[in-house]
């Protein structure tokens, strides 16, 4: 299977970028599947029913949220009927909306979209390593599900990299969202797993990660809280990352970036 996962996207920037970037992406790479990170989407502070719809409208498959998930009032009536769009697992059971996503393709092969944010400088949350582990015994890898992706929406690279040995193995790929800077480690890990720290953001890159840059630079320099943050207004870059995997057992044969745009070095994967 042929997966692209989208980045952090940030505003209106992001958005636009996904529209023009995204038709590329399908022709040039023909992936089965498209998931797109949104929650920095609405005006770079959660995501809305509105722009939900039109990702869905760009071809986007499945959208993961994060610890930004609240932000837009409307999302807690509206995320119980829109099974497309996931809150992280690891909050409280009967929390609105889901976690995971399992849905069959067209061809019958089935992908499992799990989403849950990290611990370590963000929300004491549930454990994200136990309810994965929990829901991938209930859904094991290459017993009828062909591709198991984990977002894992986190800030600290190392439990980022924990959590993938943990689960190597036993899903498909872990990417890591939230910091809105693309790293330079896909591998594959030792027992079948592909992985990335983190995919980007899909936003402008003249920012301090995806907002205008005078306000958090203020706020570093002088120690106290300043105007509400707002996205920058620039040309988009977009991010991602291509994940291919065996369809008989479910574990990576590849991972590759995907970075298109201004102001970073573009990355198109060859696999």
């Amino acid at each position: 299977m042929r997966i692209v996962i989208i980045g952090d996207v940030v505003g209106r920037s992001g958005r636009d970028a996904v529209a023009k970037y995204l038709p590329q992406v399908r022709e040039r790479l023909r992936q089965d599947y498209t998931i797109l990170n949104g929650d920095n989407a609405a005006h770079g502070f959660g995501i809305t029913g509105k722009i939900c719809a039109e990702f869905y409208e760009m071809g986007i498959d499945c959208i993961t949220a994060g610890n930004h998930v609240w932000d837009q009032r409307e999302i807690l009536a509206y995320i119980n009927n829109d099974s497309r769009l996931l809150r992280p697992l690891n909050y409280p059971p009967g929390t609105q909306g889901n976690g995971f996503r399992l849905e069959t393709l067209a061809d019958g092969r089935k992908i499992l979209i799990v989403h849950v944010v990290g611990r370590i400088f963000m929300e004491p949350l549930d454990d994200p390593f136990a309810v994965v582990t929990d829901l991938v015994r209930k859904h094991p890898l290459g017993v009828g599900i062909h591709a198991i992706v984990v977002d894992f929406h986190g800030e600290a690279t190392s439990e980022k990299v924990a959590f993938a040995h943990y689960v190597d193995g036993k899903v498909s790929c872990v990417v890591g969202t939230h910091t809105h800077i693309p790293t330079a480690d896909a591998q594959i890990l030792e027992k079948g797993t592909a992985y990335l720290t983190d995919l980007g953001m899909t936003g402008d890159y003249d920012s301090v990660i995806g907002m205008q840059k005078h306000t958090p630079v203020q706020r570093f320099v002088r120690k106290v809280p300043g105007e509400r943050m707002t996205p920058a207004g620039g040309e988009g870059t977009f991010c991602g990352a291509l994940i291919v995997t065996d369809d008989r057992t479910g574990l990576a044969k590849g991972i590759e970036p995907i970075r298109l745009g201004p102001r970073i070095q573009e990355a198109w994967p060859k696999i």
